[in-house]
């Protein structure tokens, strides 16, 4: 095992970085946060109380800034990013320099010493059959600028000393920055305050995994970094391959009301299709251990409190 360290979390305000650095801070590592509140939002009110966390209002971009957080760190987990393939249309200069060229000036102004723990997309994984698993030897073949964005980051950090990378599933569970648009969270989210849902391409698959299992993962990745490095690792619930028929029929399961339309007409413009296989990350002693259905019954108790807001990512 290895002592507490001081980890340096860019974008640690974010959907993924205010649960991360609460986990952190329980594991009791030092945390520093850069982030530039892009959203408006202030999702580190309830780890404030903690004499370990430091908060920098900054940009991950600015190097004189990234040079002097990086000089007292033990471990950084560049989370900065603009995350989903929407938001990256709408900017795609700013996607590139934050998911991309962020990413390298950090592994470039880090010392050989300094661990870095990066995380991906399995989204690079793009549109497979969905029939077959995806290892983490499967080519990537990203679809989107976001895709492509996080895959150049990731051949960048693994070409170097150090390093793990973790492939991501998508993504869902409550959080204090929340985000509805992340696709367990929207069919919840549909079917709470909406009622109904449209659902085009219902065959294709994704997996799933819940934000609290991703932040014991970055700990998991710290303490035993020694059996990890090197090597990029999927990080999903494998029982989470799903399609988006599955996973909205598992929806109704919690919300039995809701009504689902299964179009034949029409198509979604996001066309990833794939399942992964998490058997690497298993053998290096982590498996996510959060149901889909404790995730769902989670949600929907958020929304429950919430009426349509900012909780998005666009």
């Amino acid at each position: 095992m290895i002592a507490a360290t001081h980890v340096l979390v860019t974008g640690g305000a974010g959907y993924l970085g205010s649960i991360l650095c609460e986990h952190l801070l329980d594991a009791g590592h030092r945390v520093t946060v850069l982030d530039s509140f892009m959203f408006g939002q202030t999702p580190l009110f309830h780890v404030c109380a903690n004499p370990r966390l430091e908060i920098v209002r900054g940009d991950a971009r600015d190097e004189t800034t990234v040079r002097k957080l990086l000089k007292s760190a033990d471990v950084v987990i560049p989370l900065a990013a603009l995350v989903g393939a929407p938001l990256c249309d709408r900017d795609p200069f700013a996607a590139e320099a934050i998911n991309r060229d962020a990413v390298r000036l950090i592994n470039r102004a880090r010392s050989k010493n300094q661990l870095i723990v990066y995380p991906t997309t399995n989204s690079g994984y793009g549109t497979k059959s969905g029939a077959q698993f995806c290892t983490e030897e499967t080519p990537l073949e990203p679809i989107s600028l976001y895709g492509r964005s996080k895959v150049e980051a990731e051949e960048d950090v693994l070409a170097s000393d150090n390093a793990i990378t973790l492939r991501l599933a998508t993504v869902f569970g409550m959080s204090p920055r929340m985000r509805v648009d992340l696709l367990v969270n929207h069919f919840v989210y549909a079917a709470v305050t909406d009622g109904y849902i449209i659902i085009f391409e219902k065959e294709f698959k994704r997996n799933y995994i819940h934000i609290r299992d991703v932040a014991d993962c970055f700990v998991h990745c710290i303490a035993h970094r020694e059996r990890m490095i090197g090597k990029p690792y999927n990080a999903g619930l494998d029982a989470a391959n799903l399609s988006k028929e599955e996973l909205a029929l598992k929806v109704k399961e919690h919300v039995p009301s809701f009504f689902i339309h299964f179009s034949e007409l029409g198509s979604d413009p996001d066309k990833r299709n794939y399942i992964v296989s998490n058997q690497r990350l298993r053998e290096a002693g982590f498996e996510a251990k959060r149901s889909l259905d404790e995730g769902i019954a989670e949600l929907v108790k958020g929304y429950r409190m919430l009426r349509k807001t900012q909780f998005g990512n666009v």
